[in-house]
């Protein structure tokens, strides 16, 4: 990974600006893969991106729910917890028919299943102090190595 892999947020409000900058890159069948420990801003990064698609909803943990969606413009947002899964049960959400016309991003994203992950961005949080968190990129397949292309366009005076 290179400087321009990570982003350091130093507030909540500064996780949100990140997503938020992010979302003006994301399409339809795009799928954005979340990791890290359980307080690390996954679901901050999730409502930056849900405002940058034009949401206005509040965004929530699906922890119970497993999936919530939003919608904005004309993309909607599907928005996967796989914290509680086991196993292979992420396989029966349907995920995959729902894809073609929204914006997959899933905390716990290291759960899904591999076909869904062959094209995919993957932003790892890190906990660095109780108020600063670095998320780092990576990416695979044509589509993922796009929105890292993105993700690394993002410039500090876009996240401030």
């Amino acid at each position: 990974m290179t400087a321009d892999d990570t982003r350091v947020a130093r507030s909540v409000a500064e996780t949100e600006r990140i997503g938020e900058a992010l979302a003006a890159g994301l399409a339809a069948g795009d799928v954005v893969l979340l990791t890290g420990p359980l307080g690390a801003g996954k679901t901050r990064l999730v409502a930056g991106l849900a405002r940058g698609i034009g949401c206005k909803a509040r965004v929530r943990s699906p922890s119970f729910a497993i999936i919530n969606e939003y919608h904005g413009g004309e993309l909607p947002l599907l928005h996967v917890d796989l914290y509680r899964l086991e196993g292979r049960a992420a396989e029966d959400l349907g995920l995959e028919e729902r894809l073609e016309e929204s914006v997959l991003v899933v905390e716990w994203g290291e759960r899904l299943p591999g076909r869904l992950t062959r094209d995919a961005l993957t932003l790892t949080f890190e906990i660095r102090s109780e108020s600063e968190r670095a998320i780092h990129a990576s990416a695979v397949g044509d589509r993922g190595r796009a929105l890292l292309e993105s993700w690394r366009a993002i410039g500090k005076e876009s996240v401030r």
